[in-house]
C-alpha cells in the first residue's frame, strides 16, 4: 500500500494557492501528530487495508510538512512503521520550502527515515518570489540543496511554476538554467493555475492581471521539454521529470491505480473502484477526531463507464501511454496525424504537444466511445 499524509500548515497562504492549508505562526505539532495517529489506528487494522504487509511509499505532502519540530515528526514515522514496516528500498518523501532546511533538521528527517525531499522553489526570481507570497530568498534553494545532501539525502526534487501573467517579468530559461545548476534528480514543472478564492483569483477579477494566453503557456511547457530533456531528463508525466531510475514512485502510483490511504484534513484514498477523501479544513478534522467520529467527507463507489475514464486519462498522462485499442479509431488516427501522438508496438502515447491538449483529447476519446 502507499501511504500519504497531509500536514496543512503554512507560514502564509503564497497567492496562487486554493490547497487545504491551515496558516500558522507557531505550528500545533504534537496535537497534528496525537490526532494523526489516532485517525492512523482507525485504520491501521480495518478489513480494507489489514491484507497490506507493508509500505510501498510514504508520502509528507502540505501545506508544507518540514515545519513540523523534527522530533515529533520523526516520532510518528516510527510510530506508523512500527506498525506497517516499510518495504526494502521504499521512497519516503517530505516536501519542504527551502527557508526549513537546517543542519539539525535535515539530520532528523535523515535519521527518521526520509530519503527524498521535494523542496518547493517555484522560482529564483526574487521578485516573482515576492509576488507568489513565497516566504524564501532566491538563494536559499541553493543552500538548501546543499544541506540535504550533506545529511545524506540525495534523491532532491525541485518544483517550478511556469505560465505567470504577462504582467509578471520572469525569465522562464533562467529559472530552468538555476534548476538543473543544482543537478538535482527530478523536477516537477507546474503550469499556473488562476483559483477562484485566492489572491490571484482576485487580482484576476479586478482586472489587475492576466491570465497567461494559450500560446504563451505553451511556449513554456515546450521549452522546458526541449531543455530538461536535453539534459538527460525523462519527461515521464505531463509535469514531471526524473533523471532514470529517479521517478517518483508515490505519484506513479496514483497514475497507475494502486492502493493509497490518505491522512489528515483533506486527503484522498483510493481501494479498486473506491474513492473516499477527508473533511477538509484542520479544525473540522481535528474536531472529528477528537469526537470519535469518522473523518470522511464524501466518498464514491465508480461504475465501469467511469473506471474506464480514469483509467484513459491516468494512461495518457504518462510516457508510457496505453494500449491503442483503448481508443476508438477516430480519434487516434487524428491524433497521430495532428502529431498529438505516437502509436508503436500497438501503445498509444501523447507527445508534449498532445499533453498540452490532454483534456480536450480525452473528452474527445470519451465521446468518440459513446
Amino acid at each position: 500500500m502507499h501511504l500519504y499524509i497531509h500536514v496543512p500548515f503554512c507560514a502564509r497562504r503564497c497567492s496562487y494557492c486554493d490547497f487545504a492549508i491551515a496558516v500558522r505562526r507557531e505550528v500545533p505539532s504534537a496535537a497534528y501528530a496525537d490526532a494523526l495517529r489516532r485517525e492512523w489506528d482507525e485504520w491501521r487494522d480495518s478489513p480494507e487495508w489489514s491484507g497490506f504487509a507493508a509500505l510501498a511509499t510514504l508520502y509528507l505532502g502540505g501545506g508544507t510538512p518540514s515545519r513540523l519540530d523534527p522530533d515529533v515528526l520523526a516520532r510518528l514515522l516510527a510510530r506508523i512503521t512500527g506498525d506497517r514496516p516499510l518495504a526494502a528500498g521504499a521512497e519516503v518523501t517530505l516536501e519542504a520550502n527551502p527557508e526549513d532546511v537546517t543542519p539539525d533538521r535535515a539530520r532528523t528527517w535523515h535519521g527518521a527515515g526520509i530519503n527524498r525531499v521535494s523542496l518547493g522553489v517555484q522560482s529564483f526570481d526574487p521578485g516573482v518570489l515576492a509576488w507568489m507570497h513565497r516566504t524564501h530568498t532566491a538563494d536559499q534553494p541553493a543552500r538548501a540543496v546543499e544541506v540535504l545532501r550533506r545529511a545524506g539525502i540525495e534523491r532532491i526534487s525541485l518544483d517550478l511554476i511556469y505560465a505567470l501573467p504577462p504582467e509578471v517579468p520572469r525569465d522562464w530559461d533562467r529559472d530552468l538554467a538555476q534548476a538543473l545548476a543544482l543537478a538535482p534528480v527530478h523536477l516537477s514543472l507546474y503550469g499556473l493555475t488562476v483559483e477562484q478564492h485566492t489572491p490571484l483569483g482576485r487580482w484576476v477579477h479586478r482586472d489587475e492581471v492576466h491570465p497567461v494566453a494559450d500560446d504563451a503557456y505553451a511556449a513554456d511547457f515546450l521549452a522546458a521539454h526541449e531543455r530538461l530533456t536535453a539534459a538527460g531528463f525523462r519527461h515521464y508525466e505531463v509535469s514531471n521529470y526524473a533523471q532514470p531510475g529517479h521517478e517518483a514512485v508515490h505519484n506513479s502510483a496514483y497514475w497507475t491505480r494502486s492502493p493509497y490511504l490518505g491522512l489528515g484534513p483533506s486527503a484522498h484514498s483510493g481501494l479498486r473502484d473506491r474513492r473516499w477523501w477527508n473533511v477538509r479544513e484542520y479544525s473540522g478534522w481535528v474536531e472529528a477526531i477528537g469526537q470519535g467520529v469518522s473523518t470522511i467527507a464524501g466518498e464514491e463507489t465508480l461504475d465501469r463507464e467511469a473506471l474506464e475514464l480514469e483509467r484513459l486519462y491516468l494512461g495518457l498522462r504518462t510516457d508510457t501511454g496505453l494500449s491503442a485499442s483503448l481508443v476508438p479509431e477516430a480519434p487516434r488516427v487524428t491524433w497521430v496525424r495532428e502529431g498529438w501522438a505516437t502509436i508503436q508496438a500497438g501503445q498509444l502515447r501523447l507527445t508534449p504537444e498532445g499533453w498540452l491538449r490532454l483534456d480536450a483529447l480525452v473528452a474527445q476519446a470519451a465521446g468518440a466511445r459513446g
